[in-house]
């Protein structure tokens, strides 16, 4: 088509850029076409054949609504083709329509010779039946072109009679109806193009599954429902315009804005209802603004087109695969009741005598709770776990205490194992009503319950499982939920992957801050960057005297709605002649912050690496960050002391394990036994706060839908990344990095240049001294003080085991 003749023209600019303008021009076309087939048909509407013409010249007014060239237009139109006029325009309309709506238009030759042909045939209709005495043209009601059509089979088979013109109109009218639909870019097959993912399910199996000159009565009735259906979206679209600029309590629509940058404000984005997401999302209105200039040196590495846009599609729940009915597996009550009694014949076997009272089947496991006999420990029970799983022929079996009865869960996995969707968890009512500022879909209990819990309440979660354990697709549920509900204004994600595997499909979508962090040492440059960000908010609550990110947002929304200006009172010096002090009010230029939530994959190799920085700065942000909207998600592989330190448990109430290695790993992490008789793939177990431990069914989301919600993230706008969240900080006049080189990984180099500063400027030279300033080991002090000594910088130790300074104070090294 003429849109991709133009392509070479903005060869040069970046691929989004690219997109986008080609989006644009799209529509400005579509646009431009329906605006000439609403001309046309607005000329044939106001058709009089008493108007001035090419076939008739009169002095009178012209009646036309399009003037002069309308009156000319039609009349030849109506002469030529009479009443088929309707399906010369029809078909026009519907090329713009999809042209501005980014439906897939190609095949074009074969569209517009089926243009062609669906008016003569609609022509050739209409002059099948009869015209009245009004009728103002001499020929029929088809023109010239459809008396031509009536009349050529009439010389084969005679003067035309009644069923001649019955059977003649039938034939032409199924054509023109064949031929209208091809002409509109229906009833053949299409190509399926990546970026109309947001195509409705059953349009979209329509589409797929006719073939070339397909017909049928269907079709109407399809092509009615989406008619309805698209007016009712529409109309409810512009509702949520209306009900969004109003607003503000609970942050959804906020303007978005990036954490530490200030004074730029941006329109509202619009959601769209949970349950329109499998309903086709049109593409947001994106405008290039010049980006301007600052004095500081960092600048941005891309510019976001989703904070400009008028409207933010959240990703369509119909990418995601739908739970089917033959996955369901029940258990019947006698079935419940026979593996009851042999469960007590099992334990009667190691001598524990108890009944079992209660029998829940689950989506993969069966709860059969047990009531011990009196003076029957309950460890006792637990310890036999084992023997219980061997007995039963299970994989495994775990045994724990119900809290809160006198009770003990004994959990054998089910004969066929149900698989647990992401989809169904997001449509569920628990999702759907959830009032959970972050919500996570964790999956199923036992009872096959939905579990949606809020990551704004944990505040920080830590996980932990072996590969093949569901640990990576836990991660992907967890991070879909949160791309589902939020937009890039209301939540903003720096994910972590020293792995470069699992997170990196995520580079790219514009909840991004920085791009996915792989190098170890800029995660330790924005975990840092974390907690600066985390004081700074603390510093804007501060100022407006609020406790939290939900009263800092909301006290920013109502003043904005108010048109209020946010001020604070300060004291400024004293008078000179009375000793009062002296108030001014100082204007605060502050706008609504987002959430972050910072996505850690892999912790073993950040604390093999920087394991000092790495426990310091999450400590910190899990100590103080929850009330400023910073979460973090932790997960590794190897739950060991040294990699899952006190320091950290300490401050991560809200744990989940999949499944472990040993018995060891699992007390490391929740406190208990148990992580290791689990089934893997995505069997868990969680831990909220307090210590209450229930066991969870992950749902299982596939690399295909990951990509496809990826796809239709990045087609919303291009990410805006901060630099100075990976930006390394420089050395301070101590000759210490504000991040430590040595846990960096930053070399011996670094560390050499650092010790030689310190000796320099405190003219002290002892291993001891540099052990403590640098908070290095000893043997690397002593290796640092030998490599100055071969340097020339310090002298040979004397007697009393002090070193001669050699270098001036004020020279170089």
């Amino acid at each position: 088509m003429a849109i991709e003749r133009v392509a070479p023209l903005v060869g040069q600019l970046s691929d989004p850029i690219r997109e986008m303008l080609m989006r644009r021009l799209r529509e400005l076309i579509g646009l431009a076409v329906i605006v000439f087939a609403g001309v046309v048909a607005a000329a044939l509407m106001t058709w009089s054949v008493q108007d001035p013409s090419l076939s008739h010249a009169t002095s009178r007014k012209i009646r036309n609504l399009i003037g002069w060239p309308g009156a000319i237009g039609s009349d030849l139109l109506m002469q030529i083709l009479g009443l088929g006029t309707i399906m010369f325009v029809l078909p026009v309309a519907v090329w713009g329509w999809r042209l501005l709506t980014h439906r897939p238009f190609d095949r074009e030759a074969v569209r517009i010779g089926c243009w062609i042909l669906c008016a003569v045939l609609a022509s050739g209709f209409a002059s099948c039946w009869p015209h009245s005495m009004s009728w103002p043209l001499p020929t029929g009601l088809g023109g010239v072109v459809g008396d031509a059509i009536v009349r050529v089979p009439a010389v084969i088979f005679g003067p035309p009679g009644l069923l001649y013109r019955m059977c003649l109109g039938l034939l032409l009218g199924i054509g023109v109806i064949f031929t209208c639909a091809i002409a509109g870019g229906y009833g053949a097959r299409e190509a399926d193009p990546e970026d109309d993912v947001a195509i409705d399910d059953d349009e979209e199996a329509f589409e797929e599954d006719a073939a070339p000159g397909l017909f049928s009565l269907g079709f109407f009735l399809h092509a009615a429902i989406s008619t309805k259906a698209r007016i009712g979206r529409f109309l409810k679209a512009l509702f949520s315009l209306a009900v969004g600029r109003n607003e503000s309590a609970r942050g959804h629509s906020f303007e978005r804005t990036e954490p530490s940058l200030r004074g730029r404000a941006s329109p509202p984005l619009v959601p769209k209802d949970e349950e329109e997401d499998d309903e086709e999302y049109e593409d947001e209105a994106e405008e290039e603004e010049e980006e301007e200039e600052e004095p500081a040196p960092r600048k941005r590495v891309a510019k976001t087109s989703s904070r400009r846009s008028s409207a933010f599609a959240l990703p369509p729940i119909g990418v995601l695969t739908a739970p089917k009915a033959s996955d369901r597996f029940t258990l019947s009550k006698d079935e419940l009741e026979e593996n009851s009694r042999s469960l007590e014949g099992v334990l009667q076997d190691f001598g524990v005598r108890g009944e079992i009272v209660k029998a829940s089947p689950g989506p993969v496991v069966t709860l059969y709770e047990l009531e011990p006999a009196p003076g029957i420990k309950s460890s006792r029970v637990i310890g036999l776990s084992d023997d219980i799983a061997r007995s039963m022929s299970a994989v495994s079996a775990r045994v724990a205490v119900v809290s809160g009865r006198n009770a003990i869960g004994i959990e054998p996995p089910n004969a066929k194992r149900e698989t647990v969707y992401l989809r169904e968890l997001l449509t569920s009512k628990e999702a759907t009503g959830s009032t959970a500022k972050l919500p996570l879909c964790l999956g199923k209990t036992i009872g096959g319950e939905p579990v949606i819990v809020d990551l704004a309440r944990m505040p920080h979660l830590l996980i932990a499982g072996t590969t093949g354990s569901g640990k990576s697709v836990g991660i992907n549920t967890m991070i879909l939920s949160l791309l589902y509900r939020l937009r890039p204004d209301q939540c903003r994600l720096i994910m972590v992957d020293p792995k470069m595997l699992e997170l990196s499909v995520y580079d790219g979508i514009p909840h991004l801050l920085t791009p996915v962090v792989t190098d170890p040492k800029k995660a330790v440059v924005a975990l840092k960057w974390a907690v600066r960000e985390m004081e700074q908010r603390y510093k804007n609550m501060a100022k407006l005297g609020v406790r939290n990110i939900d009263g800092y947002n909301t006290r920013v929304a109502e003043a904005k709605a108010k048109g209020e200006e946010l001020t604070r009172t300060v004291q400024t010096g004293f008078d000179k002649e009375t000793g009062k002090a002296i108030y001014e009010e100082e204007r605060l230029d502050l706008e609504p912050l987002p959430y972050i939530v910072i996505i850690v994959d892999e912790m073993a190799d950040l604390m093999m690496v920087a394991g000092k920085d790495i426990e310091g700065a999450v400590q910190r942000l899990a100590q103080m960050a929850r009330a400023a909207g910073l979460h973090v998600i932790l997960a590794t592989q190897r739950p060991s002391v040294d990699v899952i330190t006190g320091t950290i448990k300490a401050n991560f109430p809200t744990r989940i394990s999949f499944q472990v290695t040993s018995k060891i790993d699992s007390r490391v992490l929740l406190g208990e036994m148990g992580a290791e008789q689990l089934l893997g793939q995505g069997d868990m177990l969680y831990m909220a706060g307090g210590g209450r431990i229930s066991r969870v069914h992950g749902p299982f989301v596939s690399d295909e839908e990951v990509e496809k919600i990826v796809r239709h993230l990045k087609t919303q706008g291009v990410p805006e990344y901060l630099e100075a969240v990976t930006a390394e900080e420089e050395t301070d006049e101590d000759g210490n990095a504000v991040f430590d080189n040595t846990s960096m990984g930053g070399g011996e180099s670094d560390l050499f240049q650092q010790a030689v500063a310190i000796v320099k400027r405190d003219r002290k030279a002892s291993t001891s001294y540099i052990q403590r300033r640098l908070q290095i080991g000893y043997n690397k002090a002593a290796t640092l003080m030998e490599r100055m000594e071969e340097a020339g910088i310090v002298g040979q130790a004397n007697h009393a085991g002090k070193r001669e300074i050699l270098v001036p104070e004020e020279e170089g090294f």
